[in-house]
């Protein structure tokens, strides 16, 4: 089979079993499965494809009809510019959280001290280690998440201090920033995510209990006792808890509390400082 009846083929597989985008994920497997790029492909898409190959993307496609995440399938995802190793053990990064990493960096100077909980893939800490000369720490309460974050800081040659901890239980010292993306999703949402996500991505990095507020007021209240004085919290949330995050910070003694919006325009992160002690 050619290249190009290979693609028209995906596509149609794909399309049958509900993909959305059937389309692009048809062709990125078929990328990944013959290790080509678009510029080959338009210069051999008439070519045959090897029966090996045929049989890899054929493998591939079934795996996707029955909704295992692409990033899952090819092991990457991009995020902040770069690639960042992922499988079945950490939350695939989204764009959504990528104003996370940006309102974070408006805030933080050289040498700041940084702690990222709830760091899955490490995406978060190692895209401001990219940016900013920070020391950086994150911690997740799952073994096999921080193996992933340290393989993704070696590939992307930046230092970060990897703890194993649920939220503050094994951290000590205090620091001048703390970000979080914690499990946000209240638990009886979680039956109307996408298959996707609900059957395939970590349930402790989504579940935020009955309301989603659990872990958020967890960190707001512990970590004030980690936090150095005129300390910054910045934590991602779900699309409907900017009021109540907002509150919840004020009410615990955070002051400049403001809840930033996604490019979607919905409430995507609150953050806040501690006053300086006088």
């Amino acid at each position: 089979m050619t290249f190009k009846g290979a693609l028209d083929y995906g596509k149609e597989i794909l399309k049958s079993a509900g993909i959305a985008d059937y389309g692009l994920d048809a062709w990125y497997l078929m990328e990944y499965s013959n290790r080509i790029d678009k510029s080959w492909y338009y210069l051999h898409s008439s070519d045959e494809m090897e029966d090996e190959n045929f049989q890899e993307y054929k493998l591939l496609l079934k795996k996707r009809g029955e909704r295992v995440p692409l990033q899952y399938i090819t092991g990457s995802q991009e995020f902040m510019g770069m690639s960042f190793k992922v499988n079945s053990h950490v939350l695939i990064p989204r764009q959504d959280t990528e104003t996370l990493v940006e309102e974070a960096a408006k805030m933080l100077e050289p040498g700041m001290e940084v702690l990222d909980l709830c760091t899955g893939s490490g995406c978060v800490m190692i895209s401001l280690l990219k940016q900013k000369d920070i020391i950086g720490t994150a911690s997740d309460i799952s073994k096999q998440a921080l193996l992933i974050a340290k393989e993704n800081a070696k590939n992307l040659q930046v230092e970060v201090n990897l703890v194993r901890s649920d939220l503050f239980q094994n951290i000590t010292g205090k620091y001048d920033m703390i970000l979080a993306n914690p499990p946000y999703i209240p638990t009886g949402v979680i039956e109307t995510l996408m298959p996707e996500v609900k059957n395939f991505e970590p349930m402790e990095a989504l579940d935020g209990k009955e309301d989603g507020m659990y872990f958020l007021r967890k960190i707001v209240k512990e970590g004030k006792g980690f936090l150095k004085s005129n300390g910054y919290l910045c934590m991602e949330i779900g699309h409907d808890q900017g009021g109540r995050a907002a509150f919840l910070m004020e009410e615990n003694g955070y002051r400049n509390v403001k809840v930033i919006k996604d490019l979607a325009r919905n409430d995507r992160v609150v953050c806040g400082n501690l006053p300086a002690v006088k």
